[in-house]
This record gives structure tokens, C-alpha cells and sequence, in this order.
């Protein structure tokens, strides 16, 4: 049975992705830094005859936090197939490049940026494991810094959260070169926009979060003929799902 990780789990996009993935025959542990939360969603997900779920205490801030989290899912698992560091916050308002605190940038860096380094750094052995690792780091389409730069894009006068969108920018850069050095293995590595989506993220505004739970299981589950090292919004590009970084 293969094996998944996936970060910020126990709501939202998470754990839609979670339910997908369990759906798919796969063992998922629910990452959730309270971890009484993660427990309540994986009885949720065992309500709806989904067993093969476990809640992970897992802070992506706290070293100590990750580490504990590896030592127990190594304890458990020889092998780790899949990891989707899914965990992010906006860093609150105001979100314009000239209001927004400098500890607003701090706090989503540590979550968006570091919080992917830390956990990634901390799996890859359980990951290098695996017959077919896979990575999928959760990112979006305001931290493409072409589409965020292009007066055509119709998201061009309204999507300018500084804070989010720059975090996320650096996220994707972390992305290509994990994926670099990753270029000669059996890993896919690749960023993935969901879309935007019905979560306490986006006050509950926009598309449903089964659409994006499906977009980011696809990269999740791609084969040895996929792709790596990309960008991917099919929200922005229905088409091939490919957008520029």
C-alpha cells in the first residue's frame, strides 16, 4: 500500500486531498498542528468508511515539531510515496506591498518557504525510498511573477497580496531547484496551483474544493512519463495546465 504525507490536513483542500488519496488505495497521514484537530478528521474520514488514515502532529514551523513527525511515520513506514506540502497562510491584512508589517512577511515566509524546506529535508530519505516519489508543493497562481508582471491577466488589478503572493513566488523557486537536483532520479517534483476555492482560506468563495483536491491527486499520481520541475494551474490554463513562473 502506497503511502502519502500531506501538510495542513485536517481542513480545507487538505483534507479533501486526503480523502481522494485514501480513496485511491492509499495510506495518508493527516499532518495538523493541533493535533486534536487532525484526530477529529481522520474519525470524519472513518465515518465515511475511509480507515486508512492517521492524524501526525506536525508543525511546519518547529524544527522539533517536524522531527518528531518523521521519527513517528519512520517508525511506522519503511517507505514514504508521496508528500504534499500543502500547509500556508496569508499573513493576515493589510496585504499591499507598502501597508503590510514586516513580521506579516516573517510569518508567512516561515510557513510558505521554510515550512516546505524544513519537512521536505526531514522525508526525503523516506522518500528516496520509494519506487516513485512524488512531490507536490501547493502554490498559486499570484506567485507566478509573469502572470502577477502582465497587465493582460485577468487577475492582473486585483490579485496583489504582497505578503502571500512573494512567499509563494519563493516557494516555486525552492520547487525548480529541488526538482533540479532531483532531475536524475525516479522523483517528480512540481508546484500546483488548486485554484481558487470554497475554504476558510477565501472566506469560502470560490470553485469547489473536490475540483481541487482532484488537481493536485493528478500530480500526486503521475507516472515515470510525467512531468517535473513545473508550474501547473488549470484554473489558469484549462488547456495543458501549464502557467510560467
Amino acid at each position: 500500500m502506497k503511502s502519502a504525507l500531506i501538510t495542513g490536513a485536517n481542513k480545507g483542500i487538505g483534507f479533501e486531498t486526503a480523502k481522494q488519496l485514501l480513496q485511491k488505495g492509499f495510506y495518508v497521514y493527516l499532518g495538523s498542528r493541533d493535533l486534536n484537530k487532525g484526530l477529529e478528521a481522520v474519525e470524519k474520514l472513518k465515518s465515511e468508511g475511509l480507515t486508512n488514515a492517521e492524524a501526525i502532529q506536525l508543525d511546519v514551523t518547529d524544527e522539533s515539531s517536524v522531527k518528531a513527525a518523521r521519527e513517528d511515520i519512520g517508525k511506522k513506514s519503511g517507505a514514504l510515496d508521496v508528500l504534499i506540502n500543502n500547509a500556508g497562510i496569508n499573513g493576515g491584512m493589510p496585504y499591499t506591498a507598502l501597508e503590510a508589517r514586516a513580521d506579516q512577511f516573517t510569518a508567512a515566509f516561515n510557513t510558505n518557504v521554510l515550512g516546505v524546506a524544513r519537512v521536505t529535508q526531514a522525508f526525503i530519505d523516506l522518500l528516496r525510498k520509494s519506487a516513485e516519489p512524488r512531490i507536490v508543493n501547493v502554490s498559486t497562481s499570484v506567485g507566478s511573477l509573469s502572470l502577477q508582471s502582465n497587465p493582460s491577466w485577468p487577475a492582473y488589478d486585483y490579485a496583489k497580496y504582497a505578503v502571500y503572493a512573494s512567499s509563494k513566488a519563493a516557494m516555486n523557486m525552492y520547487t525548480v531547484h529541488l526538482a533540479y537536483e532531483l532531475r536524475d532520479t525516479a522523483f517528480k517534483v512540481n508546484a500546483v496551483c488548486p485554484g481558487y476555492t470554497k475554504t476558510d482560506f477565501t472566506n469560502h468563495n470560490g470553485g469547489e474544493v473536490e475540483e481541487a483536491g482532484k488537481r493536485i491527486v493528478r500530480y500526486a499520481l503521475l507516472d515515470q512519463n510525467g512531468p517535473t520541475g513545473k508550474f501547473f494551474s488549470e484554473e489558469t490554463n484549462p488547456e495543458t495546465g501549464e502557467i510560467p513562473w
